[in-house]
């Protein structure tokens, strides 16, 4: 087995109770797409966490989510209004525009990923002419790209302008999990209470093999999205497989100590290399994400060491934590950055004297 590595929380295995589930259902045979028993139990489990009565659907991965969910929002000539660093925007390869057969995305230059009520307002009503997509939907990302957390004020501030301008709230939560554990909010609080109309809820990120939910919390706006998931090649013929390991972590709880793991697996990188010269941490840490500036040299001496990231959004090298991030690891890691840091910096004075 390789040593564990911070690139990115996809490179994490199947959770526990994830695994005993889909283990549980593997037990004889069921009834095929989606009318098992096992994906009534798991809707039945997210509608408890959520507190409400929502129309819930199992996909095999956050870009059908995110794009089938938003094209349900929004016709051809509409336009979706985006963070300019927004996964959809930077990381989807035009599935959103795709699936809505042209929906344009309209980005908004932001602060570290968060969209504002100003900026939405200011690109929704630049123009209303015949000529330009018409807004229908706001998108945000909790956390953001960036790791950042929306407060729940600032939701409702963003819902009360969406509501003011007649669009639709969509939330890509594909970390969901580490943004309730982070505020420590009930998850109706974050999304349907807070205005949110469609919460895309990552379960791949939290632990799962593969799977996500697209949960409508108003079920007049999932009118035909069954049909878009047939068509989109999303609809599971074996979706016992995709709901089960929802019901494994919902009913426990484990989707929140999980990702309260990754969080505080986060924090503790963070607070280890503070403070170290040559070494910024660019974005707050607020959930399982840290984003380090550092020189050149020390990242290619990082990646000599064997440790694998990425470097985007500013150059940063971003290090993700998962359900299983292992302590000494994450030490490991923080003791190497130090490390090579500071051998930078000593060679740096060395060539000045």
């Amino acid at each position: 087995m390789t040593a564990q590595q911070f690139a990115s929380d996809n490179y994490a295995g199947i959770c526990p109770a994830a695994w005993e589930a889909m283990r549980a259902a593997n037990e004889g045979s069921a009834v095929a797409y989606g009318r098992d028993d096992w994906t009534f139990r798991a809707a039945d489990a997210m509608r408890a966490v959520f507190a409400h009565d929502a129309d819930v659907f199992f996909v095999f991965n956050g870009t059908a989510a995110n794009s089938l969910a938003l094209a349900s929002l929004c016709r051809s000539y509409e336009s979706i209004i985006a963070a300019d660093v927004a996964h959809i925007e930077t990381d989807e390869c035009g599935a959103p525009e795709f699936f809505s057969n042209g929906a344009k995305l309209l980005t908004v230059p932001t602060e570290g990923g968060k969209l504002t009520p100003a900026a939405i307002r200011r690109i929704a009503t630049t123009r209303d002419d015949i000529h330009f997509p018409r807004p229908a939907v706001v998108t945000i990302t909790q956390p953001t790209e960036t790791g950042q957390l929306y407060s729940l004020e600032e939701i409702r501030a963003i819902s009360a302008v969406c509501r003011d301008l007649g669009l639709k709230l969509h939330m890509d939560g594909a970390r969901f999990a580490n943004a309730v554990a982070a505020l420590g909010c009930s998850p109706a609080d974050m999304t349907w209470r807070a205005g949110v109309d469609v919460l895309c809820f990552g379960g791949t990120k939290g632990g799962m093999a593969v799977g996500e939910a697209v949960v409508f919390f108003d079920r007049a706006l999932s009118d035909g999205f069954d049909y878009r998931c047939k068509q989109a090649g999303q609809l599971a013929s074996k979706m016992r497989f995709l709901a089960a390991p929802w019901a494994g972590v919902l009913e426990s709880g484990a989707w929140l100590d999980y990702a309260g793991h990754a969080n505080a697996a986060a924090r503790r990188l963070a607070e280890a290399v503070a403070g170290v010269p040559g070494v910024e941490t660019v974005f707050p840490v607020q959930a399982n994400a840290v984003f380090l500036r550092m020189a050149p040299e020390v990242t290619a001496a990082l990646r000599g060491r064997g440790w694998v990231f990425y470097e985007f959004i500013g150059g940063a090298a971003r290090f993700m934590f998962a359900w299983d991030a292992e302590v000494a690891r994450v030490d490991a890691l923080a003791a190497d950055i130090a490390a090579e840091a500071r051998s930078g910096a000593a060679s740096y004075r060395q060539d000045r004297v």
